[in-house]
């Protein structure tokens, strides 16, 4: 079984991901979650499917992929459990992080070596 990555950029897979991960219904997924419509967040059921941490009602189930596979494997009693989780497309705020530590690795390695870059005059 491999638990596929939905959209979502934290890694976490939501009902769609888990229904394809687990080949089972949307309505077999409701009946596994340890979700009640009186109590937001539940205590940790180690029979149930638990999703992650909500702080509004109406925000969408997500789960962790490991909590899928646990589930998939002690629960369901599938075999072979893997999971996945694949890298997110590449943001500009990722793009920018790289871009400062490439600068950080040249100032390093030029302090390290105690030299001083060479300015052509302008």
């Amino acid at each position: 079984m491999e638990t596929p990555r939905s959209g979502d950029t934290s890694g976490l897979l939501d009902l769609e991901a888990v229904q394809r991960a687990l080949n089972r219904s949307r309505a077999s997924i409701y009946r596994y979650a340890n979700t009640d419509p009186k109590e937001l967040n539940r205590s940790f059921d180690p029979k149930r499917l638990n999703p992650e941490y909500r702080s509004d009602p109406r925000d969408a189930l997500l789960f962790h992929p490991n909590e899928v596979a646990r589930f998939a494997r002690d629960i369901l009693k599938i075999k072979e459990v893997t999971v996945e989780v694949l890298s997110s497309p590449q943001t500009a705020t990722q793009g920018l992080l790289e871009e400062i530590l490439s600068e950080m690795q040249v100032i390093r390695q030029l302090l390290e070596s105690g030299g001083v870059p060479s300015s052509s005059p302008d």
